[in-house]
């Protein structure tokens, strides 16, 4: 071109297909290498600006330069070509601004004896890296450095890149669940990453326990702020810091699901946005593969749900932060433990019952009861938030709403709700009240929905709410301690025997039945029981005391 000033020899223009920033050498990494230190340099204007980071180097005494840039490039020059005008070398370094340039270095003694003031200046107000060479050096042997440091880190960086896409390919095709996608994620990055829906409730999180309360507390405000930030800066065309959220939508066929959101963290070769997008990709695969299925909500629901029940959080606190993020209110809430067996129970169906009681649920999959009630194999745990009581005709409408009011379903249901909570801890109190309702068989003859309240069951309130007593523990290991350790030694049933027997008083036949057990079998079981506790199982005081004493062993069990 006619107005190209530089030689066509000592061009470099930085190559196309460049990969992301993450990786790529900062101005200050440059100035530390030998090639640039023989030059004596001097930083004029710095201090943020030199960790831009630089995708190429161009040398060029053109004042025409900045229209055959694409940005990141770090630009050396002898200035032998810019104009003499002050105005006009403000205006040229403001050209070079805006065309995205990483840094200026001039050379001095060629054409400059010092750096005009003007420039300086104007590299001060615009923010960019601005560095004098005392001493001249060969511009190739320059270039030849800082291109080899960028080809290396560039070339490790789409080794990582390789890497992570086979790792988050083989877990998109194996099916992997969105927790373990999100848990991958978390130890490739080494950083906290959250995986949100559109409503900006998390349905998966890889958090350390010691952010786990601040994050959630207000994790909808926090997500919806830094959207919006993330849209400016998309806006201003600006890159992500370091210390900011980096947000990655997961969406495919014009489907958006929700985002993938990753906490400060240290760089990874492959960049950060990559891994992301890796596993964001890894998530549509396995969202297309669901049709309209939302395994997402139910298997991340699931996950929480078992994880509160197993004890498998650091603090009450933050396992509280959690269920608020994941759309259940804690705070100010009347929470309830609800099973509900019998009939199947459609995924969020939970959720939906709850809302039109203006409240809302998180659900998960029941543990094996010995009762009939869940020989459907369709139980549910609920954990429900609702802004008052749960009197006993909301929770049979909560129960027709659970079913669609589908009226066989209906008349095979069975609630079991556990007494009233304030917090969490009262809450999973509440929720072992409602699997100890549920282990009872479905009276017979019964027509309906069977609603069983734990404010009805006495001893068992009674036994929640000294759970912690060491008196009532020592009697539990007292008088269990022998069913426990043969369980334990042979893998056997003795203890869940027992308490059918326990469910079924006076009716051996239906406590052999929700044992699943022959009666004969369920009766040399008995018999092992006596003998192993030295009791007589038909007298009325051993009774209580085998009931209480399993029942506190169930409650100290979550």
């Amino acid at each position: 071109m006619a107005d190209r000033r530089e030689d066509e020899p000592i061009r470099t223009d930085r190559p196309e297909g460049v990969v992301a920033d993450d990786g790529l050498p900062t101005v200050r990494e440059i100035l530390t290498l030998d090639a640039v230190a023989h030059g004596v340099p001097e930083v004029l204007s710095g201090d943020d600006a030199l960790d831009a980071r630089v995708r190429w180097v161009h040398v060029s005494d053109s004042s025409g330069v900045a229209r055959l840039l694409n940005g990141g490039e770090l630009l050396l020059t002898t200035g032998s070509g810019w104009p003499t005008e002050p105005r006009e070398l403000e205006a040229f370094i403001a050209e070079l601004v805006d065309a995205g340039i990483a840094g200026l270095v001039l050379e001095l003694g060629v054409h400059y004896r010092y750096v005009p003031a003007v420039v300086e200046t104007a590299a001060r107000e615009h923010g960019l890296a601005l560095v004098a060479l005392h001493r001249e050096v060969k511009f190739v042997a320059l270039t030849e450095a800082v291109h080899s440091r960028i080809i290396s880190e560039q070339t490790a960086a789409l080794r990582a890149r390789d890497e992570v896409r086979e790792r988050f390919t083989a877990l998109s095709l194996r099916g992997s669940p969105a927790d373990f996608i999100v848990h991958q994620l978390a130890q490739t990055l080494g950083a906290a990453v959250v995986l949100e829906n559109l409503a900006h409730e998390v349905v998966a999180a890889e958090v350390p326990p010691a952010v786990e309360e601040g994050l959630f507390a207000t994790w909808e405000a926090s997500s919806r702020r830094a959207h919006r930030l993330d849209e400016q800066r998309l806006a201003r065309g600006a890159s992500v810091g370091p210390d900011e959220w980096l947000i990655v939508p997961v969406e495919a066929r014009g489907i958006r699901w929700g985002h993938l959101i990753t906490l400060a963290g240290p760089v990874h070769p492959a960049g950060r946005a990559s891994v992301l997008e890796q596993g964001a990709i890894a998530l549509a695969l396995g969202r297309l593969a669901d049709g309209d299925a939302d395994e997402w909500v139910r298997i991340g629901r699931q996950r929480l749900v078992d994880g509160l029940l197993a004890g498998r959080f650091a603090g009450l606190g933050g396992a509280a932060a959690r269920l608020e993020a994941a759309g259940l209110p804690v705070d100010g809430a009347h929470l309830y433990g609800v099973v509900a067996s019998g009939a199947p129970i459609p995924p969020g169906a939970p959720d939906a019952a709850a809302r039109a009681l203006g409240g809302r649920a998180i659900d998960g999959a029941a543990p094996d009861f010995a009762g009939a009630a869940s020989a459907s194999g369709s139980a549910r745990i609920v954990l429900l938030s609702v802004p008052a009581e749960l009197s006993d005709v909301a929770a049979r409408a909560f129960a027709s709403a659970l079913v669609g009011g589908d009226a066989a379903s209906v008349d095979r249901l069975v609630i079991s709700v556990g007494g009233v909570a304030d917090g969490l801890d009262g809450l999973l109190g509440s929720v072992q009240e409602a699997i100890d309702l549920a282990r009872g068989a479905r009276p017979k003859g019964a027509r309906g929905t069977v609603l069983r309240r734990a404010d009805d069951r006495p001893l068992m309130r009674l036994v929640t709410s000294l759970r912690d007593d060491h008196r009532l523990l020592r009697h539990s290991e007292r008088m269990l301690a022998p069913l426990i350790e043969y369980d334990l030694a042979r893998g056997g049933d003795l203890q869940s025997v027992l308490g059918a027997m326990l469910a079924h008083p006076g009716n051996r036949t239906a406590a052999a039945s929700a044992s699943h057990l022959s009666r004969s079998v369920f009766y040399q079981r008995l018999a092992l029981i006596g003998d192993l506790l030295g009791v007589d199982l038909d007298d009325g005081e051993t009774l209580t005391a085998l009931h209480l004493a399993l029942l506190v062993r169930r409650s100290a069990a979550r």
